[in-house]
């Protein structure tokens, strides 16, 4: 919840002490406190976290993609640890898409252009249900909730 306090004091002393008479000062003091909050922006910060979740994970699996896309580009050993790392993490990812176009060779570079249109698919699906779980569990209200106490001292 977003909270902003404000606190203000004031105290006065009114009237020098009368020896004659016997009477004290007379001293007046005010405290006033002011906080101001939020309340809807609790569920507004829960949204955001899931809405940064989904862009997280759907941003690791763009960039796996897209290092897929550039080791057969560079020509990379595909027997290498690496390779077959990202090539067996990225596979049922890039299944749909297998087929969709061929693949042009030059010499040991391999142009596939179905990792990239995974690539915008994924990005596509990610703003997708980012927008959705806006819409549905998203809060755009924003309020302002204020609390003031003041306390007026007076000493005779």
């Amino acid at each position: 919840m977003m909270t902003i306090g404000q606190r203000d004091e004031q105290a006065a002393d009114v009237g020098p002490l009368n020896v004659s008479t016997g009477s004290t000062a007379r001293t007046t003091a005010q405290q006033t406190e002011t906080f101001t909050s939020d309340p809807y922006a609790v569920r507004r910060e829960g949204t955001l976290r899931v809405q940064n979740g989904i862009y997280l994970l759907f941003g690791i699996l763009e960039g796996l993609l897209a290092i897929r896309f550039v080791l057969p580009l560079l020509g990379a050993n595909p027997a290498a640890g690496f390779a077959q790392f990202i090539y067996g993490v990225t596979k049922p990812f890039l299944a749909p898409f297998v087929g969709l176009f061929g693949t042009t060779r030059f010499g040991n570079s391999v142009f596939e252009v179905n990792p990239l249109v995974a690539i915008l698919v994924y990005a596509l699906i990610a703003w997708v249900l980012v927008k959705a779980i806006g819409l549905v569990i998203g809060d755009t209200r924003r309020g302002v909730r204020t609390t003031s106490s003041q306390i007026d001292t007076r000493v005779r």
